[in-house]
């Protein structure tokens, strides 16, 4: 596969052609949800093994061997080159497909209220490229009991799929994190005994094998207390043979201060847990100013940090389905819309404006004005940015990467995992 950026004047038909393929295999592959007006600067994979490379001005089969990380004899005999013939500005090469890695992918689900139709089928269009499922969320109750979320055929999904049931578990209430919740559970040992058995036997009724503690804005004096309880937690879920992780805020040194980021420690969690996974994401969030959600550089800080912390293989990328359209200007107490990637293409279409893309953040963006003359921001996420993630997983050696959250359309995503990794079934 390969990834087209579609130029001026471009169309399916035409895109079609130069990579041997078909229109409907285009629009099947993409799902595009534009076919008929294409957006300059959209994102299409090419649905081809291997993919091709068009020789510029100053390129040697050396360097093209080189940037594919092939050798150039090897270059030259595919397609059937001359070793000492020099190439052609606009000859087309085949590139043969590079071997994948192998890697581990999880998913939240976040049924609210109820489990729609539409909900549940992107649970099993997802379920395929996934190790984990993970519904979200079980809520912690002050007494050690837990309010469940419906479930209804997820369980059912991730079994069909060889997926792990994650059960996640959080110290929310009302909706919102609850440190005081937090103190409870993590200092009060009884009710902490009767919170754990009762995990247990939520999870044996439903199937889930990995147990996902999601505890936010904790106070920083009980770091120490949630150490503990992970400690404990763990020698009771290894007699059930069952996985044990942690979702951790996005830290870039152990002394970083903030409610989020204090009670947080990643060496323990390192130590103790089977995997973490660190949420890097929403640095552009709905209630604060436009920019991309999640930015290559510091998502690339927060994962070099936790590699000197924990082993690499321990640690999941936390990565968003989804981007925001702001209202410009911003204004502080304001919301941007969610969109999911096919939305935003189709915005774009429909206001007829190109889609540009900034290399250091490594994520797509657009302009608009709507109906009512307001101007608009859209950040968002394309083949191109979550293939730089893919990127940065290999080359930091980490277990894999974890979706927030299933429900919003981004084939592409799918259709490139695939492409670079073998995916870890269980």
């Amino acid at each position: 596969m390969q990834i087209h950026v579609v130029g001026p004047n471009q169309s399916l038909f035409g895109i079609a052609q130069a990579y041997n393929t078909t229109v409907n295999d285009l629009v099947e592959a993409n799902d595009i949800p534009n076919p008929n007006q294409l957006v300059v600067g959209q994102t299409i994979v090419i649905p081809i093994v291997g993919s091709f490379y068009w020789v510029q001005a100053g390129d040697s089969l050396w360097s093209i061997a080189q940037r594919f990380n092939i050798s150039y004899d090897q270059l030259a005999s595919i397609n059937r080159i001359p070793l000492n013939r020099p190439l052609q500005v606009g000859t087309r090469l085949y590139i043969p497909p590079r071997p994948k890695t192998t890697a581990e992918f999880n998913a939240y689900i976040e049924p609210r209220g109820t489990v729609t139709q539409a909900l549940e089928s992107s649970a099993r269009e997802a379920a395929p490229y996934l190790t984990y499922l993970a519904p979200f969320s079980f809520n912690a109750n002050r007494d050690g009991t837990l309010t469940e979320p419906p479930l209804n055929q997820f369980p059912a999904i991730a079994t069909a799929n060889r997926n792990i049931l994650m059960m996640v578990i959080t110290n929310k209430e009302n909706d919102q994190f609850s440190d005081e919740l937090g103190r409870i559970l993590l200092n009060d040992q009884a009710i902490q005994g009767r919170f754990l058995n009762n995990i247990v036997n939520t999870a044996k009724r439903y199937g889930f094998r990995d147990i996902h503690f999601d505890f936010e804005y904790l106070r920083p004096e009980d770091r120490e207390a949630y150490n503990t309880f992970l400690r404990r937690a763990k020698a009771r879920f290894n007699q059930e043979g069952w996985l044990l992780s942690t979702a951790l805020a996005p830290k870039t040194s152990a002394t970083q201060k903030g409610r989020w980021y204090e009670a947080h420690d990643y060496r323990a969690h390192g130590e103790i847990v089977d995997f973490v996974v660190i949420m890097t994401y929403e640095w552009g969030y709905s209630g604060g100013p436009p920019m991309a959600v999640s930015p290559i550089n510091p998502v690339r800080r927060v994962l070099e940090y936790a590699i000197t912390e924990m082993p690499s293989q321990k640690i999941m990328m936390g990565q968003n389905l989804y981007g925001y359209d702001w209202t410009l200007p911003y204004q502080q107490g304001t919301i941007a819309r969610a969109v999911s990637p096919q939305q935003a293409i189709q915005l774009a279409a429909t206001h007829n404006v190109p889609i540009q893309y900034d290399m250091t953040a490594q994520a797509p963006f657009f302009n608009y004005t709507d109906n009512q003359g307001r101007n608009h921001i859209v950040w968002f996420e394309d083949a191109r940015s979550i293939q730089a993630k893919f990127n940065l997983i290999k080359e930091l050696n980490l277990r894999g990467m974890s979706y927030w959250k299933l429900g919003l359309s981004f084939p592409q995503n799918w259709l490139l995992i695939t492409e670079n990794f073998n995916i870890t079934k269980r």
